[in-house]
């Protein structure tokens, strides 16, 4: 029955370990979900947009990993209103948070709220869902936070983010959305080390998907590889003994835009300024 299927409120599942993932009917996420469900341990909610694309999700992933403990939540994370009602529905310790929610339109548009949709979808997303699920982190004790970003980051215009003096095109749009994603998991790792939450960032793989192909790209690596390194975030040590770092493929690399203390600064407090 779909209601087995959808996340109400507080489920006591003894000592399972809670894991929130956005983007999770997409290629990499579901894959993030399904290696993560996998685990011994571990209790997956699946934050989904679309319902139908949600509860077919969670089948697959209780399927495929052998795991009940698999749930839906119910979200357009593009707004922050809905990422408020989310926060507020799970009643319950956080253990991780894999922001992996991402969306790349050819053309531009907006939400509701009147923000162009990758930077609302891409990057104030990750900024709402870090501030919205602080409390449920902190009451786990030793928490993470892992954000999905890209090595194919850069030429983030703080001045015009929304494209509303420049051309549009989606894939500087999404280069710039990465970027601020990789900053802002500095900026959030400063704020959230007193108390004891990690925060990283990751380079998922070069996976052929939706999005990938929507960017002109084919991708040659499987959903199942670019997950790794995000659960290897989100299940090892590394993950907690890390924090404000940047990885590939199971490695930490030097990430240029973190080392602009400023320019990390000023993105946080632009994000601040939507509300």
């Amino acid at each position: 029955m779909e209601n087995e299927l959808l996340f109400h409120g507080n489920i006591e599942k003894g000592k399972l370990k809670t894991v929130v993932v956005t983007g999770a009917t997409g290629a990499i996420g579901k894959a993030i979900s399904w290696q993560i469900a996998e685990k011994e341990g571990y209790m997956v909610i699946m934050v989904a947009r679309d319902k139908s694309r949600g509860f077919e999700a969670v089948r697959e992933v209780r399927h495929r990993s052998g795991n009940p403990n698999v749930y839906c939540c119910l979200a357009d994370l593009s707004l922050r209103g809905e990422i408020e009602i989310l926060a507020n529905s799970i009643s319950m310790p956080v253990d991780v948070l894999v922001n992996n929610a991402a969306c790349t339109p050819i053309g531009r548009e907006e939400t509701r709220d009147g923000i162009e949709k990758q930077w609302a979808t891409n990057v104030l997303s990750y900024y709402w869902m870090m501030h919205a699920f602080t409390p449920h982190l902190k009451e786990a004790g030793s928490s993470r936070i892992v954000n999905v970003a890209s090595y194919w980051a850069g030429g983030l215009d703080l001045q015009d983010p929304e494209f509303k003096n420049r051309q549009y095109d989606n894939g500087s749009a999404y280069r710039q959305s990465k970027q601020a994603d990789r900053m802002l998991s500095t900026a959030f790792a400063e704020k959230l080390k007193p108390l004891g939450i990690a925060v990283n960032s990751c380079h998922p793989g070069e996976v052929n998907s939706k999005l990938s192909n929507d960017l002109g790209f084919g991708g040659h690596e499987s959903p199942d590889k670019g997950a790794e390194t995000p659960v290897w975030l989100a299940t090892t040590s590394v993950g907690l003994e890390s924090t404000g770092r940047y990885f590939e493929y199971l490695k930490e690399r030097s990430c240029m835009f973190s080392h602009d203390a400023a320019a990390v600064k000023q993105l946080y407090d632009l994000c601040e300024s939507y509300g």
